[in-house]
């Protein structure tokens, strides 16, 4: 039997994580963005509620999934302020956590980010970022003092070329691209360089990425922890692109992790060299309660499953706490999410899955 038909060792790890959209401003307009479920603050401010669209506008960017996900509010930039830290200790007072993971937009761009990571580390939360890498060289240093732990960095491509292909026209330039690439690897010079936790995300949707995928492993691979992600539209044919990746490569799985309470599960794969590449895709996971009766609970409709709890501050409102960036609809305010049944089912569900899954994975030829 070969190494690889081996059956994989499973661990399984409990979701205690805050994914909190700091910003809504970003430097690049990728076709293919969700924007964490929210319009783009810039193109929608003089259109109510009613009349928010994700279609590119004067930025160019877009937010897929808005014209069916009923989001109500615009985003607003999350200040380092009491706020800020009120609105942690609210979600930990309520729900298990102890990770709180910055999101966008594009963080680097925050006015304050090394404010935003002192708040939570003073809470006792690892903060993580993900990034474009727009601006990591300038903020980085000051983020890793107050403790940042790790950056996880969106690449796209490794030419500008690549890069322009996935953007809207106006940003299609290739010298535009070019220097966003260069930011790009400043960034990941200055976390290095600090000692920040590195990896390089790539979205892979079909097999004709596979040829930029191993370009960007061989460019990045050496500095930062490489990980292909399933592409929530794409489905089946980003899976067979992950395998011919991981078949050209030579690679071997030797561990998959799974995240109890969300659909997040990943497997760890060892190259010929020694080096690290890690698969992620998305299990079918849904809340018994709250996905239960969805339009978009089956196969085909829902993407991305039940990921998380993730943090918003609502324009000139309150802080905004949703499950799910296909149905912003569900988003309630954070003073009735710490009190409400959704909170608890949250808890309940992360609760049982760890230990219905841990169970299963501790016997021989398990199915989880």
């Amino acid at each position: 039997m070969k190494q690889h038909d081996l059956p994989v060792p499973v661990t399984v790890v409990a979701d205690r994580t805050l994914r909190v959209k700091v910003i809504d401003d970003c430097g690049l307009a990728c076709t293919f963005c969700h924007n964490e479920g929210t319009p783009v603050a810039s193109d929608n401010r003089s259109r109510p509620a009613s009349s928010f669209t994700g279609a590119p506008g004067r930025t160019g960017r877009v937010s897929l999934y808005l014209s069916t996900n009923g989001a109500g509010f615009l985003p607003e930039t999350v200040k380092a302020d009491p706020d800020f830290a009120l609105a942690l200790a609210a979600v930990r007072g309520s729900l298990a956590t102890d990770e709180v993971h910055l999101t966008g937009g594009e963080p680097t761009l925050h006015p304050d980010l090394p404010g935003l990571v002192r708040i939570a580390r003073s809470l006792g939360l690892r903060v993580g970022i993900t990034s474009n890498g727009e601006n990591g060289a300038d903020v980085l240093p000051g983020c890793a003092a107050e403790g940042l732990d790790r950056i996880n960095l969106s690449v796209f491509g490794t030419t500008p070329q690549e890069l322009a292909a996935v953007q809207a026209k106006r940003f299609g330039s290739p010298g535009l691209a070019q220097r966003k690439l260069d930011a790009l690897h400043s960034t990941v010079e200055a976390a290095v360089r600090c000692g920040v936790k590195t990896s390089a995300n790539i979205v892979i949707p079909d097999t004709s990425h596979v040829d930029r995928v191993l370009r960007i492993v061989e460019d990045f691979g050496r500095d930062v922890v490489v990980r292909m992600l399933v592409s929530l539209e794409d489905g089946g044919r980003s899976l067979a692109a992950m395998q011919e990746v991981v078949d050209h490569l030579g690679a071997v799985p030797e561990r998959r992790i799974i995240t109890a309470g969300t659909s997040d599960q990943r497997t760890r794969y060892r190259l010929p060299d020694g080096r690290e590449l890690y698969a992620k895709s998305i299990r079918t996971v849904r809340l018994p309660e709250t996905c239960a009766g969805c339009r978009f609970n089956n196969d085909r409709d829902c993407q991305e499953g039940y990921y998380g709890v993730r943090l918003y501050r609502a324009a000139a409102g309150p802080f905004m706490v949703g499950v799910c960036i296909q149905r912003m609809d569900l988003c309630v305010s954070l003073g009735s999410f710490v009190m409400s049944q959704l909170c608890r089912e949250v808890s309940t569900f992360r609760e049982e899955e760890m230990a219905r899954l841990t169970a299963l994975a501790t016997v021989p030829g398990s199915v989880l």
